[in-house]
């Protein structure tokens, strides 16, 4: 675990370095970590990252677009090669999530993936950073995603 943060840390630092940016998706309370988290970075690091925790961002995707196609369209809009998207899924089977990491393979963006419950949900293997929680109740799944980030 140790060296996965260790190399979360110079991803994000690589951002800084490159001009790139940090985007960052979770559902539910994963969504308000990743808020906290944005802004911290940005206030406390100087490192642009931005989350889409907007309603009528996210009203308007899934109207359009449908749910679970939401964070696909804002990473398809909004992100640049060489990005790094970091998604949180306590589960890690949120559709959503899932797709978002398809469009950011597709963009040749660097994705990070904080999951928990079984080690073996979809999202957990799709990151070039992986970091699983073995538990299966939320919130410590979320609590322990929130020390990470």
């Amino acid at each position: 675990m140790i060296k996965k943060l260790e190399t979360l840390e110079k991803k994000i630092l690589d951002c800084k370095k490159k001009n790139k940016k940090v985007m960052i998706f979770g559902n539910g309370g994963s969504s308000a970590i990743a808020s906290h988290f944005s802004v911290d970075l940005t206030k406390n690091s100087g490192i642009r990252c931005v989350n889409f925790n907007e309603y009528d961002l996210i009203t308007c995707f899934s109207n359009d677009f449908g749910y679970e196609n939401w964070i696909f369209k804002a990473v398809e809009y909004y992100g640049d090669k060489g990005d790094l998207l970091i998604l949180i899924s306590s589960s890690g089977m949120s559709k959503n999530i899932i797709n978002g990491c398809k469009i950011a393979r597709k963009k040749r963006m660097k994705v990070v993936t904080l999951s928990g419950f079984q080690k073996t949900n979809l999202l957990s293997k799709k990151g070039d950073i992986n970091i699983w929680i073995d538990s299966k109740v939320y919130n410590i799944v979320e609590n322990i995603h929130q020390i990470i980030l």
